[in-house]
This record gives structure tokens, C-alpha cells and sequence, in this order.
């Protein structure tokens, strides 16, 4: 049994970079998945975001509704199970809880309260802990998993460090309930903690004061704690195993990190002998544990930054994720995904079900658009039968009559098919009557085929003759023939190509004043960054041009620019990396 705990750094990217959530789960081959720092908020949760095929999935959002903290955080847990309902295997919990604490919906105790052993803590403080969505806890039967976030606090930040004291401090008691009720913990995740010197690289004279580097220690089983550090055991003398890198500063490029990804585990082995010597989860179960640097951001082989790799865009996050296999852990009783599963979260179900209705209301749509064109030609389709059986009655009528008339009968059929198109004249103008698409052919062009181009030029004429009518008597007379004034049409053109020609030199004029500015601009600016570039200082180690940088942190110094190494961080015994120059940009300067 495989399980991997990974940092992934906003799992949008890591979707983006892998091209599909089932893409990014199946690349680590493992039963279990333990992904944090999600970045998403519940009402974010999208099929895409939570549902692969063969999975089941566990999430723990944000809920709290501080500043810098919506949307901050949580963890996700992935099950890899061939069924998720009477499933007698063992990656698919028989229960699963968000938090720790007991007090949000879902906790394993099913009674919405605190878990034994807790109440030494106010309600507030363990809701605090648990309202940033730092933990998923899922019971496999043989073993309780933790898939934690562990919070990060500045050492000037008195609020956090707190918050973080709390958090841990209440996480404790909860592995000491459930070690005293028998069971066995495994414990994986970002714990934003570096134990031991060996773990960091700019490891200083007060590593060790940390309290919670302390703290971390006491658990462990050499300070005589139930926790086992499942990779130090497996590699107590392995240096440079980082598995966390600053991402403003290339320390990647150099290893140079920190191992604040864990996997630990506690409890006794699966055998019926409890008592023997030597016997615990880890040393009957526990395989191997590494970390999986194919993971990394920096690949061998990548420009270094200051010889010209800044433009190299680096895919992933800036954590590798870590890798346990378990032995002997065998099938349990068959049980159904817990309630927690993401499959039964309403955004997740209602959205398949609107997208199901929506389905249906276009067909239904798209039925009832088809009957109402139906109907329609169905109705043209009755009053063109009509009008062929009139046209039919009246061409029998014109036969009885002789051959001689049929000049005179389509008259009489045109005024019985057209009396809601045709009007009385008014004031002595003729109006044209309306016809569409739909209105019905004479008989007389049946017999004048021929003659369309003649009738086309009589429609003209008739054209002419009306519009001639409508003019007020007053202003012309009928008699009179036009007369065409070429000498006015001769003027009105030399203006409007004088007016032309004028327009044109304006659009000229004025692509070459646009064209002008453009490029004084581009000297200016070019001037800028010449006078920017020589007043750039240069590094005291590498002699290189240094890299500006704004302090973002708040404080006396906030918003103010400085001048730094262009290389990646890197051990001080790296004449390759960065020298540790630093310079104000304003006149308040100092070197570090």
C-alpha cells in the first residue's frame, strides 16, 4: 500500500500543469493521496476540482472569513478504490472527518462535540483551529490518517505563533485519545516545521531554542514520544533531503531548502504476538519512504537564472511530495464511502443535476420549436391548396368562355386573393400593393414567361411615373421635361474631390505626428533605462549586475526599493551562488 503527501501550491496549477485532476492523481501510482494547501473554498468545489475516475475524494476548505485567510489553505485526501460501496478495501475509509476537533459536521464521534480529551479548550479555540481547513481525518479500519497543513507564523507575528501553539497543542491531545483507545496513527502532511539541524540548510546558532522544533521533538520516539519520523529512520544520515525551497530566491537551483514534509506513524504492528520485541508499526509494516524529487520545479540540465534561465517559466510548486509504502495490511470488512466523500457535496450533485435539466428543457424546447414549424407549413401548405383550387375554378370558368378572355380572368383572381392588400387611392396617389413570399401567381404568367425582362422595365416606368405623382403640382409639372444641370454636377464634383484630397493630407499629416511622438517616446525610454541601468550597482562577490526588489512586508520599511545578488541562494560555501549583497536604492544605503 502506497501512500504520498504532496504540497501542491493551489491545486488549479498543478490540474493546469498536469492537464486533468485524474492525470496528476494516477502520476504518483499510490492508494493514498494526501494533497494541502489547496486554495480552494467549498463553494468552489467543482467536479473538475473534486471527482476522478477510480478515486474518492475528502476535502477540508476554508470556513474562516478573516483578511488574508478566505480561500487560504485547505487539504484534500484522494482514495484510490476500485468501488466505492461495498468496498471491503482498505484505501477507502469506513469514516471521515473535516477537522480535528469533533465540533464541525461529519466528525467521527457523530454527535457534532468536542472528541474526549479536549475539554480543556474553549469552543472558540477549537473551532478556531479547525475553521481554516487544515485537516482531513480518515479511519481505514487498521489505522487513522492525518492529512495536515500545519500553520506558519513569523517570529514577529505574536498572533500566529499563538494560533500555532493551539493548533498543535489541541492536535496532541487528540493522538493521545486515540493511542489510549488502541489505535494506530499516521500522520502526513506540511507541518511548516524543520526538526533537526540536519533538516535545514541555514540551520544558526538558536535553531535548536524554537519551541516548535521542540515541541516536534518531544513526540518522537528517541525523546521517549509514541511518533516515529518514518523518513529519518529509514535515513537517519541523509543530508540535503529537502523537500520545500523559497520560490523569490532560486534557492531550488542549489538544494537549498528545508524538510518540513513529514510522514510519521505510531501504534503497534498487525500481529496477534503484541508483546515481542521490537515489534511496532514501523518495523513490521512500514517498507520505504523517500522523496520524490522528479517532482522538483528545477530539472538537471536548466540555465542557471543569472546566465540567462530567469525566463524559463519552472512548472510545479515549490514542495516535493514524500512517499511511504506500507506492508501486510490486509482487507477489512465490507463498508460504503463515508458521507464526507466529495460526490455527496451539493454543489458537486446539484450542478450534475442542473446540468441534466437544462438537457432536458432544450430537447423539450427543441420538440415544441419543430411542432410549431410543423404547424406553420402546414397551414402555408392549406392556403396554397386553396389558391390552386380557386386558380382552378377560375381558369374552368375563363375555358367555358372561350380562349378570347383569359386576358380578362386572372384580373378577377387577383382581386379575390388580394383584398387585404389593396387600398383606395388617396390625394391622387397610387400605392403598390404589398406581396410576400406566399402570395399567389397570376395565370397570366403562366402565358408571359417570356416576357419578364419586358415586364421588368415596365415596373420601372411605373416606378418613374408614381414617384413623379407624388410631387406637389406646385413644384412640378408633368408636362415639363427634366433637365440635367451638368455644369452644377461638374462643380459639386471638383468639390468633393478637393474635399477628398484635403481629408487625405490630414490623415497624412497626422500618421506622421503619431509616428513622430512613437518614436521620441521610444528614445525616452531607452534614455530611462540606460540611466536606470548604469545606476544599477554591482554585486561585491560576483562583480554582476544586481536585481531590484520592494519590501513587501509591513513595517518602517514598506513600499522601499533595494538592490540584491542576481544568483540563486545557495550555501555559503557556493562560490557559484549568491553573495549576499545588499544595497538601498534610495540615499539611505547599507550593505548587509
Amino acid at each position: 500500500m502506497k501512500i504520498v503527501t504532496y504540497n501542491v501550491n493551489g491545486l488549479r496549477s498543478r490540474i493546469s500543469q498536469f492537464g486533468s485532476l485524474h492525470k496528476l492523481l494516477t502520476s504518483f501510482d499510490a492508494d493514498i493521496i494526501c494533497l494541502q494547501e489547496t486554495k480552494l473554498r467549498r463553494q468552489e468545489l467543482t467536479a473538475d476540482l473534486a471527482m476522478a475516475d477510480g478515486y474518492e475524494s475528502y476535502y477540508s476548505c476554508t470556513r474562516t472569513v478573516d483578511k488574508g485567510r478566505t480561500g487560504y489553505a485547505g487539504v484534500a485526501t484522494f482514495c484510490r478504490v476500485k468501488s466505492a460501496f461495498s468496498s471491503h478495501e482498505v484505501a477507502l475509509p469506513i469514516a471521515a472527518e473535516e477537522g480535528f476537533t469533533g465540533l464541525l459536521e461529519n466528525s467521527l464521534n457523530g454527535k457534532g462535540e468536542a472528541h474526549e480529551g479536549l475539554g480543556d479548550f474553549t469552543k472558540d479555540d477549537l473551532l478556531k483551529v479547525d475553521n481554516e481547513g487544515r485537516c482531513v481525518v480518515t479511519d481505514h479500519g487498521h489505522f487513522v490518517l492525518f492529512n495536515l497543513y500545519g500553520p506558519r507564523a513569523e517570529c514577529d507575528d505574536a498572533q500566529r505563533i499563538q494560533f500555532k501553539l493551539t493548533f498543535y497543542k489541541i492536535l496532541q491531545k487528540r493522538w493521545e485519545s486515540l493511542l489510549l483507545q488502541g489505535r494506530r496513527i499516521i500522520v502526513v502532511g506540511d507541518l511548516n516545521i524543520a526538526p533537526t539541524a540536519l533538516d535545514r540548510c541555514d540551520a544558526g546558532p538558536d535553531f535548536e531554542k524554537n519551541e516548535f522544533r521542540r515541541w516536534f521533538r518531544s513526540i518522537l520516539v528517541e525523546c521517549r514520544g509514541p511518533f516515529n519520523d518514518v523518513f529519518r529512520t529509514k535515513h537517519p544520515d541523509r543530508k540535503e533531503a529537502f523537500t520545500c525551497w523559497p520560490q523569490n530566491t532560486g534557492a531550488e537551483e542549489f538544494n537549498y531548502g528545508s524538510r518540513i514534509d513529514h510522514i510519521l506513524c505510531a501504534g503497534s504492528c498487525l500481529h496477534q504476538e503484541h508483546d515481542l520485541q521490537g515489534h511496532s508499526f514501523m518495523n513490521c509494516h512500514v517498507m520505504e519512504c523517500d522523496i520524490l524529487t522528479q517532482y522538483r520545479r528545477w530539472k538537471p540540465g536548466n540555465t542557471l537564472r543569472w546566465k540567462g534561465g530567469r525566463s524559463i517559466k519552472l512548472e510545479g510548486s515549490d514542495h516535493a511530495p514524500v512517499l511511504t509504502r506500507l506492508l501486510g495490511i490486509p482487507d477489512i470488512a465490507h463498508h460504503s464511502t463515508p458521507t464526507l466523500s466529495a460526490r455527496y457535496i451539493p454543489m458537486i450533485r446539484g450542478l450534475q443535476q442542473t446540468l441534466v435539466s437544462v438537457l432536458m428543457k432544450r430537447q423539450v424546447a427543441e420538440q415544441s420549436k419543430s411542432f410549431e414549424m410543423s404547424g406553420s407549413i402546414s397551414d402555408e401548405n392549406i392556403r396554397i391548396e386553396m389558391g390552386n383550387e380557386r386558380v382552378k375554378r377560375s381558369f374552368e370558368n375563363c375555358s367555358t368562355s372561350g380562349v378570347s378572355h383569359v386576358e380578362s380572368c386572372p384580373s378577377n383572381l387577383e382581386s379575390e386573393g388580394s383584398e387585404h392588400s389593396q387600398s383606395a387611392p388617396s390625394n391622387g396617389t397610387k400605392k403598390k400593393a404589398r406581396k410576400n413570399q406566399w402570395s399567389q401567381l397570376s395565370l397570366r404568367s403562366f402565358f408571359q414567361k417570356s416576357s419578364n425582362l419586358r415586364d421588368s422595365a415596365d415596373n420601372s416606368n411605373n416606378d418613374i411615373s408614381i414617384s413623379q405623382e407624388d410631387i406637389p403640382q406646385s413644384d412640378y409639372h408633368s408636362s415639363d421635361t427634366p433637365v440635367v444641370d451638368v455644369q452644377s454636377s461638374s462643380s459639386q464634383q471638383d468639390e468633393l474631390n478637393s474635399s477628398a484630397s484635403t481629408q487625405d493630407r490630414c490623415e497624412l499629416n497626422s500618421c506622421s505626428l503619431e509616428k513622430e511622438k512613437t518614436n521620441v517616446a521610444l528614445l525616452e525610454w531607452r534614455r530611462i533605462q540606460q540611466v536606470m541601468q548604469n545606476s544599477i550597482p554591482l554585486c561585491k562577490g560576483h562583480s554582476e549586475p544586481c536585481v531590484a526588489r520592494v519590501v513587501k512586508k509591513q513595517g518602517p520599511n514598506f513600499g522601499r526599493r533595494f538592490y540584491v545578488c542576481a544568483r540563486a541562494e545557495g550555501p555559503a560555501s557556493n562560490s557559484e551562488a549568491n553573495c549576499g549583497y545588499f544595497k538601498w536604492a534610495d540615499s539611505k544605503s547599507r550593505h548587509k
